[in-house]
């Protein structure tokens, strides 16, 4: 098969098919397949599985439908391969709870529906607009850091709420067209304390504990844990949980999971219940914005590591082009919004997914031969094995810790990186007060908010120190 397939000179970039400012790579022929992260993509289908309680909760879908959504999306995740993107695509993460809370506000059933709609597509629209006219990194430069701060603390507090909160903040409905009952009250810390905790304490210490970062270094087994993000948390928290009783019993089921077309189209889709009305994109226009700076700051991220790759692999050239990610991104969000609209969003980065396959190809040419072959082989192998009922009918009873881990983990990490972006007092008052508007009085109120207190404390003050500055100048 090796003498079919195209064979990538040293120093030279993965062959290709040019299009523009795509590069498209055929699954098996540009790329081959690579074992190790096949086997990850199988195993932490967990990760993508965690969307069900949001995909539920969110626009009340049952269970069978969340599981299809998820495997719509998973697949979409090819586009990123094959049309050049060198990276693990995931949620916009840190805006799922805006998310979740600006659904909230619009009546369980079409309407909620109709209201997600219209937010995929403006966001669609945003990545495909700004990548195109190469215009992404100009408007997220004049976003002041205040008010990118804010949009941060914003996600953080809805975040820790959404987990803390005593009561079920996204109540259970009953979705008039097929009577399903949405009710996830499992899904708060309340309900489940000890293997909730017990899972959030976990994945806290493999990823961000300064006792654990060592061990990783020391043995395999310390490395494997660190590679393996929320997966070894959930596990942990599924197993202490059903032998407790805070969780059921897996009740696995064998075959392929259903695929209800029928149910998606006509209760979720433009097809079904029709086109958003234009109330449903003035309201979710503010929201768009927010959910673009929170993904744009990811592809930055990711636009660094992949450098960092590059700089100790000399053998391949990887081509990372912002302006293309954030059109295939615009594209994923597109298609979503027409045929399963998903409230964690289309979003740049699985940092997790990425950051593993990266590691493991800095390694040698002789473990991983391009950076594409495990990206295509994690990516390809998590998007089947959302359809492996067995495995999904498994980590079932872990969805609800699936969910508060995400969600606390979001909220630790956007709380964080606000903090520590927002350098002088002005800017860290002005974000903790956005950031709580946001979360109090949604996203529209929160951006006016930011932006009126950066003009008035945080811009005024800098205006002040340049002018003393010009002064002592001028005295010297």
């Amino acid at each position: 098969m090796r003498k079919f397939r195209p064979i990538r000179k040293d120093g030279e970039e993965q062959p290709h098919i040019p299009a523009g400012l795509f590069k498209i790579r055929i699954p098996f022929y540009h790329w081959k397949w690579s074992w190790p992260e096949g086997i990850q993509g199988f195993a932490l289908v967990a990760v993508a599985l965690a969307a069900v309680p949001f995909i539920m909760e969110g626009i009340g879908a049952s269970r069978e439908v969340a599981v299809m959504m998820v495997f719509m999306f998973s697949m979409l995740y090819m586009l990123h391969p094959t049309m050049g993107d060198s990276v693990f695509p995931g949620w916009i993460t840190a805006g799922i709870p805006l998310v979740l809370a600006h659904l909230l506000t619009f009546e369980l059933g079409p309407d909620r529906v109709h209201a997600l709609i219209a937010l995929q597509l403006l966001v669609g629209f945003l990545f495909v607009f700004l990548g195109l006219t190469g215009l992404a990194k100009k408007i997220v430069t004049f976003v002041p850091v205040s008010v990118r701060g804010g949009i941060l603390f914003g996600a953080a507090v809805s975040a820790i709420f959404s987990v803390v909160n005593p009561q079920n903040l996204y109540r259970a409905s009953e979705y008039p067209a097929e009577g399903h009952v949405v009710a996830f009250s499992a899904s708060r810390l309340s309900a489940i304390p000890i293997s909730g905790i017990l899972g959030i304490l976990v994945c806290v210490v493999i990823l961000y504990s300064l006792k654990f970062a060592p061990l990783k270094n020391k043995t395999p087994f310390f490395r494997l844990l660190s590679k393996s993000g929320m997966l070894v948390g959930m596990v942990i928290a599924m197993v202490v949980g059903v032998i407790i009783g805070e969780l059921p019993m897996p009740a696995i089921r064998w075959g392929i999971s259903p695929l209800p077309f029928g149910e998606l189209f006509e209760n979720f889709t433009v097809f079904g219940i029709g086109f958003p009305g234009f109330h449903h994109f003035i309201a979710a226009a503010p929201l768009a914005v927010l959910l673009y700076l929170i993904a744009f700051g990811e592809i930055v991220v990711t636009e660094t590591v992949i450098k960092e790759a590059g700089e100790v692999r000399k053998d391949e050239v990887v081509d990372y082009n912002v302006n293309r990610t954030n059109v295939i991104i615009g594209l994923r969000n597109t298609i979503l919004a027409f045929i399963a609209p998903y409230p964690p969003m289309a979003g740049p980065n699985w940092i997790g997914g990425t950051v593993s396959t990266v590691e493991r190809y800095k390694q040698s040419k002789k473990g991983m031969n391009s950076l594409h072959d495990g990206l295509g082989s994690f990516i390809l192998a998590m998007g089947v094995a959302s359809l492996a009922l067995p495995l999904v009918t498994l980590l079932e009873p872990v969805f609800p810790v699936a969910m508060l881990i995400t969600m606390l983990l979001t909220g630790f990490a956007c709380g964080y990186v606000a903090i520590n972006m927002t350098k002088t007092r002005e800017d860290q008052g002005v974000a903790a007060i956005m950031g709580v508007t946001i979360f109090a009085q949604g996203a529209a109120i929160g951006l006016i908010t930011g932006v009126v207190l950066h003009i008035l404390v945080s811009a005024w003050r800098k205006r002040e120190k340049n002018k003393k500055h010009e002064e002592h100048d001028k005295a010297s």
